[in-house]
């Protein structure tokens, strides 16, 4: 059974937000000094990340299938945060190599 796109909006919103927490937290590593527990955070954040982008990509399907619903705030709200949040992880990402190289 199929989810429905307020389910998987949810799931997205859930997993990217794990990645930005992750991605902050790398910053503070970094800005600590602890590059190994930085580098571990960020592949967290990719991790959780990976997982917001396979519901996204479920949902692309649906719509390719002709199964897609109406689009709502929720959808959108999840898109956004997505996409930030995916901004984030690339700039502490970043920020972690500048400190490196303090």
């Amino acid at each position: 059974m199929e989810q429905s796109i307020t389910e998987i909006a949810f799931q997205i919103i859930l997993y990217a937000g794990n990645g930005k927490s992750s991605a902050m937290e790398a910053i503070q590593e970094a800005k600590e000094g602890n590059f190994e527990e930085a580098e571990k955070k960020i592949a967290e954040s990719s991790e959780e990340l990976g997982k917001a982008h396979k519901y996204q990509t479920e949902l692309l399907q649906q719509e390719a299938r002709g199964d897609g619903e109406s689009v709502n705030i929720i959808l959108v709200h999840s898109q956004d945060h997505l996409m930030t949040s995916m901004t984030v992880r690339d700039l502490a990402t970043e920020i972690v190599e500048i400190y490196r190289l303090k």
